[in-house]
């Protein structure tokens, strides 16, 4: 750098000066001295020092990085957008609702809001009367935890007369898109584990208690795991002895492979554990 580059109003940097400085002064001394002063840009401290000629070498002048705009905007705005709804949640208290096809009852925003998300790992039974709207309150679990990143494999397993209902279900009101696994669908798949090609599945549940088609659930994890008419799982103590169905075993096998639980069901088990 060059000493008639020293002028007023110029910012300039280098080893004399923790950050950038704006010169307010400069001062030709006595031996070919030189006294710079000048204020901080960033903490607006005042700077003060005399550096020799040979000194100016070391000085340069401030360039700040400047934003550039040349960037595809569209991308950018994707990009935003991936953001604000990603983050969406945390200021939104009710945001899987507002972005779903629903109107939620008080009972439901309770269960959903006030008990079952408020867990870090959610194994819940939801045994509301009939017509309580367990199914919607099972997709807002499934829509807030999948909106916050906690939740991409999910297995709903009901009774094969419901497997339509609850796909329909699931995408007039949340829009989530189901696969239904059936014994055609996994002879297609013959050779893989067809489980290992959905994120998304809906399933029968007396289909999935079948011995080879249980043996291949057992290799698979999932993130939730939604049961239907969850007390068709059931088990039945006679004395010391407790026989367990097939069903019930189709439980317990889900138990292990899900991190998240939801067992739904409006039959009251009259006492009977």
């Amino acid at each position: 750098m060059r000493s008639e580059d020293l002028k007023p109003d110029v910012i300039i940097e280098g080893p004399f000066f923790p950050e950038p400085i704006k010169i307010i002064q400069v001062q030709y001394l006595d031996n070919g001295l030189i006294q710079i002063q000048g204020v901080g840009t960033i903490e607006r401290r005042f700077y003060d020092p005399v550096i020799s000629h040979e000194d100016l070498t070391k000085l340069k002048l401030y360039t700040e990085n400047k934003i550039d705009f040349g960037a595809d905007p569209e991308g950018f705005f994707l990009f935003v957008e991936a953001s604000r709804v990603r983050n969406a949640f945390q200021f939104d208290p009710l945001f899987a609702v507002n972005v779903s096809q629903v109107d939620p009852l008080p009972h439901q925003i309770e269960a959903v809001y006030h008990y079952i998300l408020q867990n870090p790992r959610p194994r819940f039974l939801l045994a509301d009367d009939p017509g309580a709207g367990k199914t919607i309150m099972a997709g807002l679990v499934l829509k807030e935890l999948k909106l916050r990143g906690v939740v991409e494999r999910t297995l709903i397993v009901v009774p094969g007369h419901l497997r339509d209902q609850w796909r329909r279900e699931m995408w007039d009101r949340f829009n989530e898109t189901f696969q239904v696994i059936d014994r055609q669908v996994m002879k297609a798949a013959f050779g893989r584990n067809v489980w290992e090609d959905f994120s998304q599945v809906i399933t029968s549940m007396d289909f999935a208690r079948q011995e080879d088609v249980l043996e291949s659930l057992k290799e698979i994890t999932w993130d939730l795991v939604i049961v239907d008419e969850a007390h068709k799982l059931s088990a039945y103590r006679y004395g010391e002895k407790t026989k367990k169905t097939k069903r019930y075993i189709l439980g317990e096998v889900l138990s292990q492979t899900s991190r998240f639980l939801l067992f739904l069901t409006a039959t009251p088990h009259r006492g009977d554990p």
